[in-house]
């Protein structure tokens, strides 16, 4: 949800492509760097516009007067168009689809199981609570079963989900996403894991990330296009689970905070960060991206990565936060869910 890319190259072996990892971006022409300078320098001036994210740890019962629950949710009721176009194509393929189910999907997920169950720490309502409460509200607004989720020692702000056949999911977190997020946003990231299961991408993800991780040994038999359909489908993928971070979280401003941090934020600046100035960020890219030639590079920086570029998915959230279809699912929650209490 919230991650800047990386390049396929640039991952490293054991790690699922990471929704929160820094990004490792190509330098672009200079005549688009200066196009995009010069239309943000043309954008008036703003005030600081705060995310107003709390900075504590939320307290028990605390949470459930924040988020609503969606009665009946169903995957498809906010798949992004870009991961069902995507996901077809996959399917169509000969043989792969099963070869993910039956191969390679076994023997990945067997290895990145053991090694964050044996390296992390698996949180409960007596081990980090405060965390296992974001989880369990969160899984309660998207209406499905809360996975185990893992608290991981690393240096990188990452998280990735495993999605293991016969066996519960489960989410695993970095200890330095948590020291770089507010609590709503470490929220919002959970949200965008849970997004991945809610949507069934485990048999397509395992392959993706096993791609992004360069396990080279483990895809003998793929072709580079069926490589590139992948990490194209696992890009139109994070757009879909962006838009399961924006329904828990239910301001854009907490998904799209948390897309900028990871993209250039530190603990020490991250009050001096405005989400609106990343907006109009976002704009002058699609500015100067919007020509035949903007469009070719963008392409070209974008085709070897895991993840779309931050600005572009903070876009995206912005576009969905204000579309009919968020605001349809908003109003069918609240005709139908429980009234609670709300935190003055």
């Amino acid at each position: 949800m919230y991650s800047a890319a990386r390049a396929n190259s640039a991952m490293q072996v054991g790690l699922a492509p990471s929704v929160w990892s820094r990004q490792q971006r190509p330098d672009l022409d200079h005549s688009l760097h200066t196009k995009a300078r010069t239309a943000l320098k043309q954008t008036p001036k703003a005030q600081l516009a705060g995310t107003s994210i709390s900075r504590q740890w939320p307290k028990a019962g605390a949470l459930n007067s924040r988020v609503a629950k969606f009665q009946n949710l169903d995957g498809d009721d906010f798949r992004h168009p870009l991961d069902q176009q995507n996901t077809r194509l996959l399917k169509v393929l000969p043989g792969l689809e099963t070869m993910a189910k039956n191969v390679l999907g076994p023997v990945a997920e067997q290895v990145l199981l053991l090694e964050n169950i044996g390296t992390s720490v698996l949180v409960g309502p007596e081990q980090l609570p405060s965390l296992h409460r974001l989880l369990i509200t969160a899984a309660n607004t998207l209406q499905m079963a809360p996975p185990d989720l893992y608290i991981k020692q690393n240096p990188v702000p990452n998280a990735y989900t495993l999605a293991i056949g016969g066996r519960k999911p489960f989410i695993v977190v970095h200890t330095a996403l948590l020291e770089l997020l507010e609590p709503l946003e470490v929220q919002a990231v959970i949200a965008h894991e849970l997004g991945h299961l809610k949507c069934n991408h485990g048999v397509w993800l395992t392959m993706a990330n096993v791609l992004a991780t360069n396990t080279q040994s483990v895809l003998p038999l793929l072709s580079g296009a069926v490589e590139e359909g992948l990490l194209r489908w696992l890009r139109a993928a994070e757009l879909s689970c962006d838009r399961a971070a924006l329904l828990v979280a239910q301001d854009h401003r907490v998904v799209i905070s948390a897309l900028m941090k990871l993209a250039g934020g530190s603990p020490k600046l991250n009050a001096e960060l405005n989400v609106e100035a990343f907006l109009r960020q976002a704009h002058s890219y699609h500015e100067a991206t919007s020509t035949p030639f903007g469009w070719y590079i963008k392409n070209a920086q974008t085709r070897a990565l895991s993840h779309p570029l931050p600005v572009l998915r903070a876009q995206e959230v912005d576009t969905w936060a204000a579309s009919s279809q968020y605001r349809a699912l908003l109003a069918k929650n609240h005709l139908h869910r429980q009234r609670l209490p709300q935190k003055q």
